[in-house]
């Protein structure tokens, strides 16, 4: 996508189509289709739920995401096992990707009911790297990179407090696993589910499409109600998440016909993929172009945040700003890529970004 094809004066929401009146209540399940349960955890941020999803297979149930490792979701876990419609033994754990709410679980479910975990893997990888910085000092490179972005000694004495967190929101990883391949179709009891990687939101993000149920787990690379958080880190300071992004939305187009029913990772199932798809590109693209005209002047990463979120983030907020920051670097860095805009660096180290 680029800036030069027209963009709409304002981009309407579509009307999206929510066939079930409720969610479950976090630790029971919904039938969703003859096969296919939809299970809720809780999350103690303000994002405060995951959508988790059992699929009958041959001799038990594979799962499709885990939740975040806290004492709520081992107990919610032990509940929904016990409370199957048929109980009987995880068969396997497949995990859309690599972020804790989604594999937190993961660990301790495989060695219960000695199965195999399936993931991509670069998220497999990914996942085990970071859960390795567990106890670390936060890294010379990424306080350099949160400097660049324009963080003030506060936030960055914040950021080197809470680096390291990741592997206390998981189990430990299974020391092996089996591989999940873009294209690969995965029978699961009666069905098969195709694989659709996308990437931007995490490395190698597995949504599954099931043709003859008509579904789509979606995970986090489309969701009904918000959108998901796309970013650039401080390991790959340089990259280009939100071309990835924006590809992978077209992909999931191309790829999953319009009259699935999505089984999102947050918020509620939904039909209306396509128009869904449509909305979040076209949004994107307005963001882009908004943040583009802003730039006649330049400007740090933390001055766009008004622009492309509408509110100003307060460096006391530790986890919003990290991901104002990811997402905003993640935006200028596509500028750049484009070659709309260009970055320079002043004499204490800090980027500046302008319209070239």
């Amino acid at each position: 996508m680029n800036l030069d094809t027209p963009i709409p004066d304002r981009v309407e929401k579509p009307t999206l189509i929510y066939p079930f009146e409720s969610a479950p209540q976090p630790g029971q399940s919904l039938e969703v289709v003859p096969g296919v349960l939809w299970m809720r955890l809780s999350l103690p941020m303000a994002l405060d739920h995951i959508n988790v999803w059992a699929l009958q297979d041959e001799g038990g149930w594979a799962v499709v995401d885990t939740g975040m490792r806290n004492e709520t979701t081992i107990a919610a876990w032990q509940g929904l096992l016990t409370g199957l419609p048929q109980p009987q033994p995880l068969t396997r754990v497949l995990v859309t990707h690599m972020h804790p709410d989604h594999v937190g679980m993961a660990g301790a479910l495989t060695r219960q009911f000695h199965c195999r975990l399936w993931m991509t893997r670069q998220e497999y990888l990914h996942c085990r790297v970071l859960a390795a910085d567990t106890g670390r000092q936060a890294p010379d490179d990424a306080i350099s990179f949160l400097q660049r972005a324009g963080w003030g000694e506060v936030a960055i004495q914040n950021y080197r407090a809470r680096f390291g967190h990741f592997g206390k929101y998981i189990h430990p990883m299974p020391d092996s696993y089996r591989r999940m391949q873009d294209g690969e179709d995965i029978r699961i009891g009666e069905h098969v589910w195709r694989v659709i990687v996308g990437t931007g939101h995490s490395p190698e993000h597995a949504c599954l499409y099931c043709p003859d149920l008509k579904l789509l787990i979606s995970g986090d690379q489309v969701l009904p109600r918000i959108s998901s958080n796309v970013s650039v880190h401080p390991t790959e300071p340089d990259a280009n998440p939100m071309q990835d992004w924006l590809a992978s939305l077209a992909k999931l187009r191309r790829e999953v016909p319009d009259d699935v029913l999505v089984l999102p990772s947050h918020n509620e199932c939904f039909r209306g993929l396509h128009a869904r798809l449509d909305y979040l590109m076209a949004s994107q693209k307005r963001s882009l172009d908004r943040l583009h005209k802003t730039l006649k002047e330049p400007r740090r990463v933390v001055d766009v945040f008004t622009t492309l979120f509408g509110r100003r983030i307060d460096e006391s907020d530790a986890g919003l700003l990290n991901l104002a920051t990811g997402e905003s670097v993640a935006c200028l860095n596509y500028l750049v890529s484009q070659g709309l805009v260009r970055q320079t660096l002043d004499d204490k180290g800090v980027a500046h970004y302008q319209m070239r």
